[in-house]
This record gives C-alpha cells, sequence and structure tokens, in this order.
C-alpha cells in the first residue's frame, strides 16, 4: 500500500487510533452527508442493515471527491429494547439516554466498508452486546461530570476506553466493535485486497 492510499472517512478519534495502533497508514477525511436522512430512508430495516448503509454511504461520499483512492467508511449505532438511539444533543439528553439504558442490554451495532470509486470491494457489520448495570442518578451525574462533552460525540454515550468502562457489567463481543469498528475484518479484507502485507 503506497504512503496515505487508505482514506479514512471518519472524525473519530477511536477508529484513528485503531488503525494507528495496527500499523495501518491512512489520512482521514470525515464524510459529509445527512446521515439522518440516509437513516429516514431506510426506515424499517434492521439495526445491521442501517450501520451497513451508512458506512457504504460515508465511503462513497468521500470516494466520489478522491478518484482511485481506497475509502474506508465505518459507522456504529445503538439499540435498547429495540429503541435506536443516536449521538446525544445535550447532556441533559445524554443523562436521560443513561437513565434509559440502566439495568437494561445494549446492543451495539458497528460495520464498515471499502470502496474505491463506485465500486463497493468490502463490507461487514458486526455486533457487540452490553449488559448496563444498575446507574444511580447520583453515579450518572458524577460520570457527566467527567466525560462531558466528550462521550456527545459517542453512540452510547460512553467511551469504552475511559470512564465509560463502569457503565457495565458483561460485554459480549470483540473490543475493536465495542469502539466502533470491525476492526479485524477491515485488516482482513486490506490483506485480501493486497492493501497490507498479508
Amino acid at each position: 500500500m503506497t504512503e496515505n492510499s487508505l482514506i479514512l472517512a471518519s472524525k473519530s478519534s477511536s477508529r484513528r487510533t485503531m488503525l494507528d495502533a495496527a500499523g495501518v497508514s491512512y489520512r482521514a477525511i470525515p464524510a459529509e452527508l445527512d446521515e439522518r436522512a440516509i437513516e429516514d430512508s431506510l426506515a424499517g430495516s434492521s439495526p445491521q442493515d442501517i450501520a451497513l448503509a451508512l458506512a457504504v454511504s460515508k465511503a462513497h461520499a468521500v470516494a466520489a471527491l478522491h478518484k482511485d483512492a481506497l475509502v474506508l467508511g465505518s459507522d456504529s449505532l445503538v439499540v435498547v429494547e429495540g429503541k435506536r438511539f443516536d449521538k446525544p444533543t445535550s447532556r441533559d439528553n445524554a443523562a436521560g439516554h443513561l437513565r434509559f439504558f440502566s439495568g437494561k442490554m445494549m446492543e451495539l451495532h458497528s460495520a464498515a466498508a471499502l470502496v474505491r470509486n463506485e465500486s463497493c470491494e468490502w463490507s461487514a457489520p458486526s455486533i457487540a452486546k452490553l449488559y448496563v448495570r444498575d446507574l444511580s442518578d447520583a453515579f450518572i451525574e458524577e460520570y457527566l461530570d467527567q466525560e462531558w462533552p466528550e462521550v456527545g460525540y459517542c453512540v452510547g454515550v460512553f467511551r469504552i476506553e475511559a470512564l465509560g468502562v463502569q457503565l457495565f457489567d458483561r460485554i459480549e463481543g470483540d473490543q475493536f466493535t465495542v469502539l466502533g469498528m470491525p476492526l479485524l475484518g477491515v485488516l482482513g479484507a486490506l490483506r485480501d485486497l493486497g492493501e497490507i502485507p498479508s
């Protein structure tokens, strides 16, 4: 793979950290698109399909502007008791999310896609199940005192690599999915495409 021939269509610090730690060379160019409009057009679709469609759409949006570049798009969304949650819009909204999550199982759907020009060369979804412990109002307020506004950029209102780990009793699924991108699948696809050494 030539220097920075891979483009990450994201401004997510956790996705950049994953690629950096894995030794993958890339440059980050966030996708400009109306995610809510895409979600609305997929009303009735499964959370997995929505996450996958958003990942592909982000990659396509950036690939359209960078001919011949391989573009990695990724997205995550959270579902609790059948209700889908977006990133919180305010601290009060974040507290409401956390109160709703308390004592429940959170499904975290992550997906990634690799697009070159107009062709999606690979895509895959992944899921993790995170069991939220019972959260007191006092804990929620103290947690947000320390983690806001950073968790305002995070679906699920947590950073698992920070204090967010304290929200959970148990997690089923790989750590990369929880961090927001199915990295092992991405690395396998990059090897299969001859972009990194196999």
